[in-house]
């Protein structure tokens, strides 16, 4: 009778990777989620936040669908923009304050819920008539090019990057406000002549900047890599 060999399960090492955000908001936004999360009641968690973030950034999208037949709803877009940012900012934070930290869970899921809602974001924007839908597609496959590039640094360099030189994702959210508060007075843009959709143009500029720095960031990373693990 052959013999029985127990097996057991044991839990791979997991070291956390550096966080490291230098946007133009990173010193100010720190602060205020520090200052929420040290008064926040026991009833909020951060998986309610996470939650929280997600839906507003699907009421966001929807939002943006229903502006095809009444522009006012660009105005819940900037509410929702608000509510995702709180959901998404403050609840790694706050979990970080109470020492409740799943650094696996967390950042799985957060990054997870980031795909969903901005999928759910752009097919808002090209449903809206506001901007064309190849353009919004481009700004998607764009921001997936470069969460993935960032996903992969994470692993193999142990440094998560919250932002791209000095924009993050509350810069983003800030521009779109802004962005929505124009549409209102005029969703076309006067560019050499031509009249094009505002957000036709923005999402474009958009789309070839965060391809640039997918380019840019893959190819000093590989570099950093190379260099790291040189050829025997």
């Amino acid at each position: 009778m052959p013999a029985l060999t127990a097996v057991t399960s044991v839990r791979p090492q997991f070291t956390a990777a550096a966080r490291i955000n230098r946007s133009l908001t990173a010193s100010i936004e720190q602060r205020a989620l520090q200052c929420m999360a040290r008064n926040a009641p026991l009833w909020v968690t951060s998986d309610r936040l996470t939650l929280l973030g997600f839906a507003a950034q699907i009421a966001a999208g929807l939002c943006y669908a229903l502006a095809r037949w009444h522009r006012g709803a660009l105005l819940l877009v900037i509410v929702c923009l608000a509510l995702n940012w709180l959901g998404d900012s403050l609840d790694g934070t706050l979990a970080r304050v109470r020492q409740q930290q799943r650094p696996r869970y967390g950042f799985y899921v957060d990054h997870v819920v980031d795909i969903f809602g901005a999928t759910a974001l752009m097919a808002g924007l090209g449903a809206s008539g506001l901007l064309h839908w190849p353009i919004a597609a481009a700004m998607l496959v764009t921001f997936l090019l470069l969460s993935g590039e960032s996903y992969l640094a994470t692993y193999t360099l142990s440094r998560f990057h919250l932002s791209q030189g000095l924009f993050g994702p509350t810069e983003i959210r800030i521009l779109l406000a802004i962005g929505n508060l124009a549409l209102l007075r005029n969703p076309y843009a006067t560019v050499f002549g031509h009249r094009i959709l505002l957000f036709d143009l923005g999402g474009a500029i958009g789309s070839i900047g965060m391809l640039a720095m997918v380019v840019a960031t893959a190819a000093r990373h590989t570099t950093e890599l190379y260099r790291q693990e040189p050829l025997p």
